[in-house]
């Protein structure tokens, strides 16, 4: 499955919500659209990357918009794991 990376600017996540994902990320929970969350990185100013498994780019951007949340740029990415 393609890995992508998005990001938020100015996404300001509430404690439960960093929680929530932080669940669904442990149980590796695959939404509606084929997303599951892989990880995601954030500080106080409300900069959000998130690290997705998905069939496509739509899927993220469809994942995001389910939740409310805008979706700007969608990278697909490789992990430097794969890199010798």
């Amino acid at each position: 499955m393609p890995t992508f990376m998005d990001f938020h600017n100015e996404l300001k996540l509430s404690k439960e919500a960093i929680e929530k994902i932080t669940e669904m990320t442990a149980g590796k929970v695959v939404d509606q659209f084929g997303v599951r969350q892989i990880d995601l990185y954030h500080n106080e100013h409300g900069h959000v990357y998130c690290l997705l498994e998905a069939p496509s780019a739509e899927a993220v951007r469809l994942h995001h918009e389910s939740m409310g949340v805008p979706c700007g740029n969608v990278h697909q990415v490789d992990s430097v794991a794969g890199f010798a």
